[in-house]
């Protein structure tokens, strides 16, 4: 600030228009820094003046404020993020500081456009008005790029001064990049419009005075609560949850979406935000504090309501912070920087991001706890309607003692007597499915605040284990009972070792929920099974079941299966070591508890069997024969693998995985029956030969055995029928040179199957991988087989980026395509340059695992590379196969979201596995190096 001169003397300093005395008093909240850091009154107020001192142009005045206010505001900005930085947590200080700095913004522009601007030293009645600020800011809670909502309040017509100084205003906050909305309304209007609009009235339920008039805010303070919000209570009550119902809908009606929006998503901001609007209508509360002397909230429960407010703030806050910008959408990429902001490291084997949004989850848990707990004061106090009862004229079971039917649901009828037997804490959900009714909230506050009765004794009572056993599977819904357990934190005081995996999210893009909802949806897909639902799509599965299995060890296997995540130790074996302490608690006999400990440490055998190896291989099924050992394990296991692949998220099971399935477990099945010995290439091979012979019945004999002859083994061995029947037709008079192409939907595995015949050459699988990863298609399984008389014939499986086969109409396209780059009229890796990695999935992180397995396949090599995808990664690992001089048979391709495992079958040069140590370690670090590239080239 320039210095002052001094005045002249004899002669009187004329007095200032305003001074920062003249700035309404703070409301005292407590900051992230000092008052002063964040905006300095004299200092501004002072420059201002300096600044406009002598200047009469109203232009000239505004941009003068402007630059003034742009220098305090940027100020104070920095103050705050350094403050936040130095102390990540305290957002509720963050959010009064802004709303602080944002307050002193609008009440100067106020003063310059009152004083300076449009000055009226004797305003009429009429000119009296007065600045609310409505909505989150007149809450005074503001994220750093929050909006700025402002209510100029006159008490009858706007006056042409009122609209001059209104302008004024929001020039000067529009040109301070503030995103401000306004309206200007008399008393008479507010109450109107509030009537008539949910939305308007909201904001209007918060507002605060920053500048004008305080006898006008307090007149429009006495109206709207006599004649507007004391008659309709319950009204606003039910738009309020209806509203929440419909933003829970839009937002995905889960809360565990992986990439929430923290202000509208299920446990967001914006519940707890609906929270305080209804109890301040109702109750007429200025905090949530106040609902704990009027017995709506505990200690307890207020104390989670803070915390979580404080946590989701502190999350948005650091969101805008980060993004530059209002950004309330939780994106993968964002999860990292926020997890770092607020102080969250790796540790226990998990990365800091999954500590952070497993935090996340917890709090978003906690506060429909909350908003239940609400809505029962709510309905006892009879200002929220009952719920509708859909069994109204539905015959119900009598409710046993010591319960009883309350409002529609089941309730605790005498407290003393249901806390007296602990049993009563689990028994509550068996009644519960029993009669069909859902838990009252009065119930499940009792249970929540009852858990420590959940002890070691109880744990250990034969009965208390019948009991948790009989929801599981007495009743055909047992994720009901499961998941209301789960979020009432009874389910880990009964089994301890599941509370670690209570709502641990899982940092990738296969996984759709955290690990505990996950565990409850792989339940829920094998009680739909049980049901019938699931005949159609589900075929083995429902067969297997309607035959008849050994449900108890079924069940407690899938609630214990993933029980080992987020320990640095392999979560299978860790899982099965936990499976075999709760299992007998469970009241499962020895020989049962063993096979539970059996399917949780093998319950990715077959999954990784199915999708990572060749099934049409005679030694993968002689190999997985010999693991399950017996009929009764491998039907187990299929159905544990089914239900576990469906309950990963909506759209991963596919007819693609469920032929696999079906496939391993057939040749498995035949295997155990018919002995292993009967598992060979031979017998294969003879009855593929038969298959195409008996499919082209009407080719000469001599043509016949001429086909025949001209292929290998592995050809007849690894592809169906129909395959070998277009072959035969496209290498039939293929011209030197030529390249035959075929694109043809394969309705039974859910793909595209491209085939191709062309004259072979070195590299010819790495070029097809090049062609098909050009133009966008997932390549799922490919084969590609040499003749004796040197053809190559190659088929490839392929999806579209949905996971489903290519509709017809883009057929032609993809074959032009395919065909250009064979006949080599496109460069693959320059084309190949630009195909990047979206930004929100860069932050994946999949270390590169390459392995060799020389027992696995009795004729080949088997090569699995373990990493992240990446545009162009096959081609890129085949072409340094090539230039290796290894022959690729084929290749298995599985993808776990943002991971992919790729296996090759492979020979060398002279036919031969790779057995040479030393070869194997110069090959991996080959594919390392493509790797990498892989990697930069996709901006990863």
């Amino acid at each position: 600030m320039p210095p002052t001169a001094s005045a002249a003397p004899g002669r009187k300093t004329p007095a200032p228009v305003f001074t920062a005395n003249d700035l309404p008093a703070a409301t005292g909240a407590p900051l992230i820094a000092t008052p002063v850091e964040i905006f300095d009154e004299v200092a501004t107020v002072g420059a201002l003046l300096a600044e406009i001192d002598g200047t009469s142009d109203a232009m000239a005045i505004r941009r003068a404020t402007v630059d003034v206010l742009s220098t305090a505001q940027d100020r104070g900005r920095a103050a705050i993020r350094l403050g936040f930085e130095a102390d990540p947590t305290r957002a509720r200080r963050v959010t009064k500081s802004y709303a602080h700095l944002t307050d002193r913004l609008v009440q100067c522009a106020w003063l310059v456009a009152t004083r300076i601007l449009h000055p009226c030293p004797n305003p009429t009645e009429g000119e009296h008005f007065a600045v609310l600020g409505v909505g989150g800011y007149g809450r005074g809670e503001m994220a750093p790029h929050s909006d700025v909502d402002l209510l100029f309040l006159t008490p009858w017509k706007v006056t042409p001064w009122v609209e001059s100084v209104v302008e004024s205003m929001l020039y000067i906050l529009w040109d301070l990049k503030l995103k401000v909305g306004h309206s200007t309304r008399t008393v008479k209007d507010c109450i109107r419009l509030g009537a008539e609009d949910f939305t308007i009235r909201t904001a209007l339920l918060e507002r605060r005075l920053i500048c004008g008039e305080q006898t006008l805010a307090d007149t429009l303070q006495k109206r709207l609560w006599e004649d507007l919000f004391r008659k309709t209570v319950a009204d606003f009550i039910e738009a309020k949850l209806a509203e929440r119902s419909e933003r829970h809908r839009k937002q995905g009606g889960q809360r565990y979406i992986l990439e929430p929006n923290v202000k509208e998503a299920k446990g967001g901001l914006r519940d707890l935000q609906a929270l305080y609007w209804i109890a301040k209508y109702r109750y007429r509360v200025h905090d949530t504090a106040e609902l704990v002397p009027l017995g709506v909230f505990t200690e307890a429960e207020f104390d989670a309501f803070e915390s979580a407010e404080r946590f989701l703030w502190c999350v948005r806050c650091h969101l805008h912070l980060i993004a530059g910008r209002a950004a309330d959408h939780l994106t993968f990429d964002m999860q990292v920087d926020v997890a770092n902001a607020m102080g969250y490291r790796d540790h226990a084997g998990r990365r800091a991001v999954e500590h952070f949004m497993q935090d996340y989850f917890r709090h978003a848990t906690r506060v429909g706890e909350l908003t239940r707990i609400l809505l029962v004061a709510l309905e006892a106090d009879n200002t929220k309607q009952e719920p509708a009862l859909l069994g109204l004229f539905k015959r119900r079971r009598r409710v046993r003692a010591p319960y009883t039917e309350r409002q529609g649901r089941l309730d605790v009828a005498n407290e003393d007597a249901f806390l007296g037997t602990p049993l009563n804490l689990l028994g509550i959900f068996e009644e519960a499915l029993r009669t069909g009714l859902l838990l009252h909230p009065h119930a499940m506050r009792l249970l929540a605040a009852n858990r420590h009765l959940i002890d070691r004794n109880l744990r250990e009572n034969p009965e208390a284990a019948k009991l948790f056993m009989g929801l599981l599977l007495k009743h055909g819904n047992p994720e009901r009972a499961l998941r209301r357990m789960n979020e009432l934190e009874v389910l880990s005081a009964f089994i301890p070792e599941f509370a670690p995996i209570v709502a641990m999210m899982q940092f990738n893009m296969y996984h759709s929920y955290t690990v505990d909802e996950h565990t409850i949806q792989v339940i829920s897909h094998l009680a739909q099974i049980e049901r019938g639902e699931l005949v159609e799509e589900l075929p083995l599965a429902s067969a297997i079941l309607r035959k008849g299995i050994n449900r108890r060890v079924l069940y407690v296997a899938l609630l214990l299966h993933d029980i080992g995540k987020g320990r640095p130790e392999d979560h299978s074996v860790l899982g099965a070591r936990i499976a075999r302490v709760v299992a007998p608690r469970l009241g499962l006999k020895p020989k049962d508890a063993e096979t539970v400990e059996w399917l949780v440490r093998h319950h990715l055998l077959m999954s990784d069997m199915a999708q990572k190896r060749d099934i049409s291989d005679p030694r993968t099924v002689r190999d997985f024969a010999k693991a399950v050992k017996t009929r009764e394990r491998l039907d187990m296991l299929t159905l544990v693998t089914v239900c576990d692949i469906r309950g990963v998220g909506p759209n991963v099971w596919n007819n693609w995985k469920a032929q696999m399935f079906r496939a391993l477990h057939r040749a498995t099945a035949a295997a155990l029956e018919n002995g292993l010995e009967d598992v060979n290439r031979e017998t294969r091979e003879k009855r593929a030969k038969q298959l195409f012979r008996d499919a082209m019945a009407d080719w000469p004999e001599g043509q016949l055995r001429a086909e025949m002859a001209r292929h290998y083994g592995p050809y007849w061995q690894g592809i169906p029928t129909a395959a070998h029947v277009r072959f035969a037709h496209m290498v039939r008079d293929l011209p030197e040179g030529d390249v035959r192409v075929e694109l043809q939907a394969d309705e039974d595995r859910d793909a595209t199957r491209a085939m191709m015949a062309c004259q072979d050459h070195p590299g010819i699988f790495s070029r097809l991988a090049g062609a098909l990863s050009l133009v966008g298609a997932n390549i799922v399984d490919a084969r590609t087989y040499t003749s004796k008389d040197g053809f190559a014939t190659s088929v490839f499986w392929l999806q579209d980026g949905e996971g489903h086969p290519y509709e017809p109409s883009r057929l032609p396209r993809l074959q032009t395509m395919i065909e250009k780059i064979l006949r080599g009229e496109v460069a693959t890796r320059r084309a190949l340059e630009g195909h990047e990695i979206k930004k929100r999935e860069r932050r994946f992180q999949v270390p590169t695992n390459i392995s060799f397995d020389n027992d696995g396949s009795d004729i080949y090599t088997i090569i699995e590379v373990d990493t992240r995808d990446r545009p162009g990664l096959l081609y890129d690992l085949t072409q340094v196969m090539s230039q290796s001089n290894i022959y690729i048979s084929h290749a298995v391709i599985a993808t776990y979201g943002a991971q992919v495992v790729d296996v090759f079958y492979v020979k060398d040069l002279f036919g031969l596995k790779l057995w040479s140590k030393p070869k194997q370690d110069a090959l991996a670090a080959k594919l390392r190096e493509a790797v990498s590239r892989a990697a930069a080239r996709a901006g990863a």
